[in-house]
């Protein structure tokens, strides 16, 4: 049966986090190495420090990871800490791979990624599935997911995030090992004997009529139906009796986010600043020509939404209940909800059963699954729930 083990740290001095993180596994699992580390850690430590010391304290067969916007665990949570999940099965096999180069080559970093996979060769292992995590400041996060999709022939499913840098959005960096990267992707290859759990979901609707984006650079968003891209959001701020400030949008920008809409749904992404032009500079690329809405949610739907999450990654495990968890919701979630972020964290853990939850507050989240909402999104709970 699968053992998991959440640990939390808010410890100051680096090297002294790693090895709290450490013992706390090894006391878990009775002095017995984990097959697999999950580790989210502040941009406020010497990352190196952290995972050196940590690997040296409980020795797991693989780690992954990344900087983080704020840390949790079911029982506690926090900015400018460290947190992790560890894993040991009979009847999962686990690999990491890196890639690097993500902002000019993504198919080149895919393929390096999936270099270490065994998937494909080991026939033992039914369920296949890649927690991935990737420098979203390095852009291309959504080319990056389709390239993981071509490189594992669509065999794999898909859950993580963007490494975060406690909301300063200046430098984020992946973990591999003790490796600590930036320009990169890393990925844990989970090869199961039984089904993995994941979930999406954002309870955000749409709040404006329908506009269509007619000139965008990547993340920079120019022109909305013809017109600078801020006039579009000073009308909606206006008709809705809201403030909108040029020199300071985030606290409006933090709850009217873009929805692009697909077939399926609306994909977020969150304006971040304007420029002298009127163009909006947002998380994450938008696709040329789409249509968007404005959209808007309250605290009671964000909980909402990511306990449907947890519940549709329970479901995905059929028969089996959940050894443990990990949960990535948006750094713009938690600056919007404050303290209310904990309801969400609740709900979520109550949804998975009180089962052994780990996670952080990410730029962007990851989510390609069989019957879910698929690719690189903003302010959206993904739940990647591990069988006992």
């Amino acid at each position: 049966m699968t053992q998991t083990a959440a640990v939390f740290t808010a410890e100051n001095d680096s090297a002294v986090a790693g090895q709290d993180l450490g013992r706390q596994i090894r006391a878990a699992f009775h002095d017995q190495p984990p097959d697999a580390v999950i580790v989210f850690a502040s941009a406020r430590f010497d990352h190196a420090a952290l995972l050196h010391a940590l690997v040296e304290t409980c020795q797991p067969g693989v780690l992954v990871g990344s900087s983080s916007a704020g840390e949790f665990t079911g029982d506690a949570r926090g900015e400018g800490s460290a947190c992790a999940l560890a894993v040991r099965s009979p009847d999962m096999h686990f690999a990491a791979g890196v890639g690097t180069g993500v902002g000019k080559d993504r198919p080149a970093a895919a393929k390096q990624v999936v270099a270490t996979f065994r998937g494909s060769h080991n026939r033992d292992y039914p369920y296949r599935a890649a927690l991935v995590m990737t420098d979203a400041l390095a852009g291309h996060a959504d080319d990056l997911i389709e390239e993981l999709t071509v490189a594992t022939s669509g065999a794999y499913e898909f859950a993580g995030g963007g490494a975060g840098d406690d909301a300063k959005f200046a430098r984020t960096h992946v973990f591999h090992g003790t490796r600590v990267l930036d320009d990169a992707v890393v990925a844990l290859e989970i090869l199961s004997t039984k089904p993995l759990g994941i979930g999406v979901q954002h309870g955000w609707q749409p709040a404006s009529e329908p506009l269509r984006v007619t000139e965008v650079e990547g993340a920079r968003l120019i022109a909305l139906d013809g017109f600078p891209a801020v006039e579009a959001f000073e009308h909606h701020a206006a008709q809705t009796g809201q403030q909108l400030d040029r020199a300071a949008p985030l606290p409006f920008f933090l709850h009217n986010i873009i929805g692009i809409a697909t077939p399926s749904g609306h994909r977020l992404r969150v304006p971040l600043s304007i420029d002298a032009d009127g163009a909006v500079t947002c998380a994450a690329e938008i696709p040329a020509g789409s249509r968007v809405n404005i959209m808007k949610t309250s605290s009671a739907s964000a909980a909402e939404a990511a306990a449907e999450a947890a519940r549709s990654a329970v479901r995905a495990l059929g028969a089996t209940r959940p050894a443990g968890a990990l949960f990535f919701d948006c750094v713009a979630t938690r600056l919007r909800m404050g303290d209310v972020f904990g309801f969400e964290l609740e709900a979520v853990q109550a949804a998975l059963g009180g089962s052994n939850l780990v996670g952080c507050n990410t730029y962007g989240q990851i989510a390609r699954a069989a019957g879910q909402f698929g690719g690189f999104h903003n302010c959206t709970a993904v739940v990647l729930a591990f069988p006992q």
